[in-house]
């Protein structure tokens, strides 16, 4: 059964483990966030990390993609696992990386063959997963430095980062100015909001993508976590992973997570989706739709250590991608190799190439109106 953090820190201090070790916010609210430096890019310029503590989550992020290189959580008994994927330097995440921990832009996930039409013109994106635009293209949000600041609000600590997009980049109209505050809050949630503003009509579907492994990063697989996601509803794709444009029932499918259920369970079943996927790499329409605060739509949890994580949020969509792409090439922070199933991703966002498909939540932002989503990561054990 779930404890609150309360009851893993008052189990922790019995165990003899201090509050100072488990991290639990001081009375004035958590540590102040914490800048050094990280390395630099083969341009010279700096990267920096920033060290985030409060509520017994512990955060380390990147001014290099708004990158989260580490998320620490306690387990049951108080004892504290990294639980993202993530690698050592900076060089590493440049080279090779699946986009581990990264904030995605302009467009999390993929647009077919890199075009869509906006106001009866046709635009070109750059293309990078196939024929296909993939998270923004060959230079996405990910792969920029961005601006941050570090903050303290009340009880809360967190960061701004800023990064400006300019008309045209990876061949999206308009310079769009996105802001996305990622906050710590007391009770150790991780709150990440995203804004947006554009000077030319455009889409935008920002998201982030952290690999999970709630037993801790190295661990091995994740096909005994145990996962809930509250939609009756799924987007079907075609071979390159491009949704048909269905709004597929997923009672009877390998797809129905309405129920608590393993998520290797059905992984490999002798199902069509499954085999384009490699695994599960679909988006999920989450019965609750857009919302205007965040609900929660997902719960996963590891048996062995625990560890629970709770997602809420405002978008309609969640991309759960089951880690199958990961062939034992990279090695992460903990020193360990990086095989298939090994993590997990749960983006929240709207649909894959919604600007192709009228049918599916709009992805267009206006000159005057501002992109407003929210997510909210609760951790337990």
């Amino acid at each position: 059964m779930e404890t609150s953090r309360r009851t893993v820190i008052a189990a922790a201090a019995a165990a003899g483990i201090t509050a100072a070790t488990i991290g639990t916010a001081h009375a004035s609210g958590g540590r102040k966030p914490e800048k050094e430096l990280f390395g630099k890019l083969a341009d010279g310029t700096k990267v920096h990390r920033w060290s985030l503590e409060n509520g017994g989550t512990r955060l380390k992020v990147l001014s290099y993609g708004g990158i989260v290189q580490s998320l620490e959580i306690p387990d049951r008994h108080g004892r504290y696992k990294n639980v993202s994927l993530g690698f050592d330097t900076i060089e590493d995440y440049v080279a090779d990386s699946p986009y581990f921990g990264a904030l995605i832009g302009r467009y999390g996930n993929r647009i077919a063959k890199g075009q869509f039409t906006l106001d009866g013109k046709s635009h070109q994106l750059s293309v990078n997963d196939g024929v296909n635009s993939l998270h923004g293209g060959t230079k996405g949000f990910d792969k920029h430095v961005w601006d941050v600041e570090g903050f303290t609000s009340g009880s809360d600590v967190g960061l701004v980062l800023h990064y400006t997009s300019i008309d045209g980049e990876m061949g999206y109209p308009g310079t769009l100015r996105a802001k996305v505050t990622y906050t710590l809050t007391r009770h150790g949630d991780w709150r990440v909001d995203y804004e947006a503003t554009t000077d030319k009509a455009t889409v935008v579907n920002l998201t982030s993508h952290v690999y999970w492994n709630l037993a801790g990063e190295g661990s091995g697989s994740i096909y005994d976590h145990e996962l809930q996601i509250a939609a009756a509803r799924y987007t079907p794709v075609d071979s390159g992973l491009i949704p048909t444009g269905e709004l597929a029932k997923v009672a009877g499918t390998p797809f129905d997570f309405r129920r608590t259920k393993t998520v290797g369970r059905d992984i490999r079943v002798a199902h069509q989706q499954l085999l384009y996927g490699k695994g599960i790499d679909h988006n999920w329409a989450l019965d609750k739709g857009i919302t205007a605060k965040p609900q929660q739509v997902a719960t996963l949890r590891d048996p062995s250590s625990g560890r629970t994580l709770k997602i809420a949020t405002t978008e309609p969509g969640l991309q759960f991608y089951s880690g199958n792409f990961l062939d034992g090439t990279l090695v992460g922070t903990g020193g360990h190799i990086y095989r298939q199933g090994d993590a997990l991703c749960l983006e929240t966002q709207h649909f894959p190439d919604s600007p192709n498909h009228p049918s599916f939540p709009s992805t267009v932002l206006r000159p005057g109106q501002t992109y407003r989503t929210s997510t909210v990561h609760s951790f337990g054990a």
